[in-house]
């Protein structure tokens, strides 16, 4: 009798331990630190595929968005689900607005995907692509020529996506080209973008960014799914002040390959990188 009363116990303990292990867990994922996997080459060559991070939440306060989605093993819980109170206002608790140049985390508008992209325009902005080059409030960016661009032709990441190249039609294991540029934003903020050729979207007209909104761009110019494109046709379009779940300030880890367990695929030289 003794003994199954112990053995009792201990399972109770070891449920116990569980649940407030998941508990904690649950806490640190909301309210400090997010995981994510970069899983497109949207904002190359600043992140590129493969690159992990964990995502600073307390950069700009909470809303409903600060909140996990859950999505595996047949569960499909949205943030909306668990903390859908604190949606509808376009208000943060503690909130701080973010400054232009981050790299942020948000949530899609229209379907709650997570991207990951740099803020361009700021609320009240007029945001224009001309002839490739941005224009924020009129005024073209600074840009500076900077080296090629250069990665090898092949398959990339779990989803095995094979990178755009400017160099034209390149073989399997070749040098996969693009001209890349250092863009100087207004506050002095400098970064690498890259470039494949003339697309639609370095011709467009003027965006102006709404009040309590944000104006999003991928770094890899001509491949990346932005604010240039309305959410509503699976673009981004203007970002409520809600939608930002944190701040991206450096990659941890980095795997060239499928699965992280390929060790041979890690890309040393990237872990611990700072983000600018």
């Amino acid at each position: 009798m003794a003994s199954e009363a112990k053995e009792g116990n201990s399972i109770v303990e070891t449920i116990k331990t569980v649940f407030w292990a998941l508990v904690i867990a649950g806490l640190f994922r909301t309210l400090l630190f997010q995981p994510f996997w970069i899983p497109s080459g949207s904002m190359k060559d600043t992140l590129l595929i493969g690159d992990f991070l964990f995502v600073n939440k307390m950069a700009y306060g909470y809303s409903y968005a600060s909140c996990p989605s859950i999505r595996f093993a047949g569960l499909d819980i949205d943030a909306k689900d668990i903390c859908g109170f604190l949606d509808g206002d376009n208000t943060r608790i503690f909130g701080s607005e973010p400054e232009r140049g981050d790299i942020i985390v948000f949530r899609q508008p229209t379907d709650g995907t997570d991207f990951i992209k740099r803020v361009i325009g700021l609320p009240g902005d007029r945001i224009q692509m001309k002839d490739g080059v941005l224009h924020i409030n009129d005024v073209a960016v600074k840009l500076e020529p900077a080296p090629d661009f250069v990665e090898e032709f092949s398959r990339q990441g779990p989803m095995g996506i094979r990178p755009r190249c400017e160099n034209g039609v390149v073989g399997e294991g070749g040098a996969c080209i693009k001209s890349r540029q250092i863009e100087t934003l207004p506050n002095g903020r400098s970064h690498s973008i890259i470039n494949i050729g003339d697309q639609r979207a370095d011709h467009t007209g003027v965006f102006t960014v709404p009040e309590g909104h944000y104006f999003f761009m991928g770094d890899n110019r001509d491949n990346s799914t932005d604010s240039r494109f309305p959410a509503a046709v699976g673009g981004v379009g203007y970002v409520p002040f809600e939608n930002l779940i944190g701040r991206a300030n450096r990659v941890i880890f980095s795997s060239a390959g499928s699965s992280m367990l390929a060790f041979w695929t890690w890309r040393s030289d990237r872990f611990f990188t700072r983000l600018d």
